[in-house]
């Protein structure tokens, strides 16, 4: 599928795992967001209306092979020159195929018992190890926010927790044999 094609199903023009090997899909469902949908108010940041949520998300249909889970969310419309990650979890048990509402709370604070154990939360673009919610800046137009699932064929990711997703990324790169994938969008002034 082409960059255009994704933009008209309503992924956006950036396409973050173009440049990635391509790899097997599979099935990856939420009570919370649908592929094209506005985000809801919760899964927005504080300052932006939101309660600054994670949401829910569960999959199916992954390859046999698939030992672990890690998950993602980015946002390639971020006006920085380098998107923005808002949340990543790695080495969820391949046992595991769904992550409550609310998981991708601060270490501490309420959620964040609904991590599996052994998962590890890296620091998003603010530094904290958790999910931050949407908050696109005034004037900068509909932002697309990659869920992502990404399923690896090994147990366990050797990196550092306060590395950044990024270096996850690249760390993971030749472990994943298939993603799911739902794009939600979001704008400024969306959640208020």
């Amino acid at each position: 599928m082409t960059q255009t094609q994704q933009s008209q199903q309503g992924r956006g023009a950036i396409n973050p795992y173009a440049g990635m090997p391509q790899v097997a899909g599979f099935a990856l469902t939420s009570a919370d967001i649908q592929d094209g949908e506005p985000l809801p108010a919760e899964l927005y940041a504080e300052h932006a209306g939101g309660a600054n949520r994670s949401p829910q998300l569960s999959w199916s249909g992954f390859p046999a092979e698939t030992q672990s889970f890690v998950v993602t969310c980015f946002d390639p419309d971020a006006p920085t020159g380098s998107g923005f990650w808002h949340w990543a979890v790695a080495n969820i048990p391949a046992s595991v195929t769904e992550l409550a509402a609310g998981a991708g709370a601060p270490s501490g604070t309420p959620g964040s018992e609904l991590l599996p154990p052994g998962a590890v939360t890296m620091p998003n673009e603010k530094r904290e190890p958790a999910f931050t919610g949407a908050a696109p800046p005034e004037g900068t137009g509909v932002h697309h926010y990659w869920f992502v699932v990404h399923a690896l064929n090994v147990p366990h990711i050797d990196v550092d927790p306060n590395a950044t997703p990024a270096v996850l990324g690249f760390m993971m790169r030749e472990a994943v044999v298939a993603r799911a994938v739902i794009v939600a969008t979001g704008e400024y002034g969306q959640a208020a």
